[in-house]
């Protein structure tokens, strides 16, 4: 991506603080920390109130955040992790 430019959206103005809940399949340990702190950083640039809900892997993050959609709890998600092609078929399997 060198030499390419990028664009950051200005953030946006609510009413009242937004309740969020970041989702996060941790299996790289370091990976996902970096990740959530990353999305509570900006999260916090709005005030947001967040809750934070582990996973055992990257497939089990879309199910998380579709129960929580049901529960109306929250106004937005944050489907955060990482998946590395490895010797497994695991990486397939996620992306496809």
């Amino acid at each position: 991506m060198a030499g390419q430019s990028h664009h950051t959206l200005e953030l946006p103005v609510f009413e009242a603080p937004p309740k969020m809940l970041i989702v996060v399949a941790p299996y790289y340990v370091d990976v996902a920390t970096d990740l959530v702190d990353g999305a509570q950083a900006e999260l916090a640039k709005v005030s947001a109130k967040v809750d934070l809900v582990e996973v055992p892997g990257a497939l089990e993050v879309p199910t998380a955040i579709g129960i929580a959609f049901r529960q109306a709890e929250y106004d937005g998600f944050v489907a955060l992790g990482c998946v590395i092609r490895g010797e497994t078929t695991h990486y397939e399997t996620v992306c496809d």
